[in-house]
C-alpha cells in the first residue's frame, strides 16, 4: 500500500475518528487517511469505557476538560440523534457517604453551576426517591449525565468518513515517521503514506508516536487498568449512582451505571496494568513494564500515593474488599450481586515530577499535531476535541 491524503490521522478511536469526520466535512473538506494498527476501529479505550455521556460537573472551570465536555456533550447528543444511535439523558446522582463528602457538595455543585451544567443539592430523602437503594446522606442531582452507545457512534463516524471519499486503514501500526519540506511521510505494517499534515490521536500509544514524529513528549503513558462487575439484581440502580470523587486523583472511583441493555455495571477500580493493552492480570508487556518502572515520574508516582495503589490492588484481587467500597454506596449489596465482566485501560499521562495530567493536552510542531492526553470524559467530548485539534493544527 503507497497511498496520498492531505491529512494522516494516527488511531481509530473515537477521537481520530472525531478529527477525521471534522476534517472530511468541514466546508474545506480535506481527504484524509486514518491509520488503526488493530484490524476494527474502536478496539481499546473508545469500545471498553462505562458509556457514560459526561455532564462536566467534575472539571475545574476554564479548564478544556470542563468547556469542551459540556459542548461535547450537546454535539453528541445531536450527533447521535440525528444518526440513529442510541442514547438517552437519564440523569445521576452523587451520593456522599459521610460528614466530609457532605461538607464537599456545595463547592461541586457550584463548579458545575460554573461550568453550565444542570445540578442541584438533595437530602436524603429526595436521593432516595430518585436511588431508593443508595446509602448516601446527601447528594447531588445532575440531570445532564447520560448515556450514549459510543461503538455505535464510532460506525457512524466511519460511514461518513468514507461517504466523503477518505478512508480508514487497519492493521496498519505505525512503525516510522519522517517529515521534511513536502510533507509527513508515515511507514507501517501495512505500507507507505504521505501526507501534508499529521494528527496523532494513538491514545495510549500517543506518547510512542509523538516521539516517532520528533517531538519530545514532556509526559508517558501509563496504563491503569479498570476492572467492572455485572449487578445481578439490576433493580437495585434505576440510572447512575456516583460517589463524591477525591480531588487528590483524576479517577471517579467506583460507580453504577445503568446501561442499553438495562445491565447495570459496578466498577472501575484503577489498578496499574502489566501492558498498555493489558485488559486481564494475565497479560504482561515487558516492554511496556521496563518503560513504566524506568520512568522517574512513575516512580514519583507510586511514592506519593502507594496507599491508594495498595489499596485499588487489594480490591482487585479481593472481591469482598471491592464489595466493601461498593457498599458505601449500596448498602445492601452483598458479594452474591456482582458478577466479574469487562475491563478496559485508561491511557494516563504522566509527567517526570510524577503529576497526573488532569486536562487535555495538545501539542503542535510543525506539520505534526499530537494529542498526548485524552482521558474521560474524551469519548462525551470528541467532536468538541476534535475542532480544538484541528484548529491547532491550522486545518480549521
Amino acid at each position: 500500500m503507497d497511498r496520498s491524503a492531505d491529512v494522516i490521522v494516527v488511531g481509530g478511536g473515537i477521537v481520530g475518528l472525531a478529527v477525521a469526520y471534522r476534517l472530511a466535512t468541514q466546508q474545506r473538506a480535506r481527504n484524509v487517511i486514518v491509520l488503526e494498527k488493530e484490524a476494527s476501529v474502536c478496539s481499546h479505550q473508545s469500545g471498553r469505557n462505562s458509556g457514560v455521556l459526561h455532564s462536566g460537573i467534575y472539571y475545574k472551570p476554564g479548564s478544556l476538560k470542563a468547556a469542551l465536555c459540556v459542548k461535547g456533550r450537546k454535539q453528541m447528543e445531536e450527533f447521535c440523534e440525528s444518526e440513529g444511535v442510541r442514547w438517552k439523558r437519564c440523569g445521576k446522582v452523587i451520593a456522599a457517604v459521610n460528614d466530609r463528602e457532605a461538607a464537599a457538595l456545595a463547592g461541586l455543585v457550584e463548579r458545575g453551576k460554573a461550568n453550565g451544567v444542570d445540578c442541584v443539592a438533595i437530602n436524603r430523602d429526595e436521593l432516595r426517591e430518585l436511588e431508593p437503594h443508595c446509602g448516601g446522606l446527601s447528594g447531588i442531582h445532575v440531570r445532564d449525565t447520560g448515556v450514549a452507545d459510543f461503538k455505535g457512534v464510532c460506525d457512524r463516524l466511519v460511514a461518513r468518513i468514507r461517504e466523503k471519499g477518505s478512508d480508514i486503514v487497519t492493521s496498519a501500526a505505525v512503525v516510522k515517521v519522517e517529515s521534511n519540506t513536502d510533507g509527513v511521510h508515515v511507514a507501517t505494517t501495512a505500507g507507505r503514506v504521505s501526507g501534508k499534515f499529521l494528527i496523532n490521536c494513538a491514545g495510549l500509544q500517543s506518547d510512542r508516536v509523538a516521539r516517532l514524529t520528533g517531538d519530545e513528549a514532556p509526559v508517558e503513558i501509563v496504563p491503569f487498568r479498570g476492572e467492572y462487575y455485572t449487578l445481578r439484581r439490576p433493580e437495585l440502580c434505576r440510572t447512575l449512582i456516583y460517589p463524591v470523587p477525591d480531588p487528590a486523583f483524576p479517577f471517579l472511583g467506583v460507580h453504577f451505571t445503568r446501561g442499553f441493555d438495562e445491565h447495570v455495571h459496578c466498577g472501575p477500580n484503577a489498578v496499574l496494568a502489566f501492558a498498555r493493552e493489558g485488559y486481564t492480570r494475565g497479560i504482561i508487556s515487558l516492554r511496556d513494564l521496563r518503560e513504566i518502572f524506568a520512568f522517574r515520574g512513575f516512580r514519583r508516582m507510586a511514592w506519593k500515593h502507594w496507599r491508594m495503589g495498595f489499596g485499588e490492588q487489594w480490591r482487585s484481587f479481593v472481591k469482598t474488599a471491592f464489595v466493601h467500597s461498593a457498599q458505601k454506596l449500596m448498602p445492601e449489596l452483598r458479594s452474591s450481586d456482582l458478577v466479574a465482566s469487562s475491563a478496559g485501560v485508561r491511557a494516563m499521562a504522566v509527567s517526570t515530577d510524577g503529576a497526573m495530567v488532569d486536562d487535555f493536552m495538545i501539542s503542535r510542531r510543525d506539520r505534526v499535531t499530537n494529542v498526548l492526553n485524552a482521558p474521560s470524559p474524551a469519548a462525551t467530548a470528541s467532536l468538541a476535541i476534535a475542532e480544538v485539534v484541528v484548529e491547532r493544527a491550522g486545518l480549521g
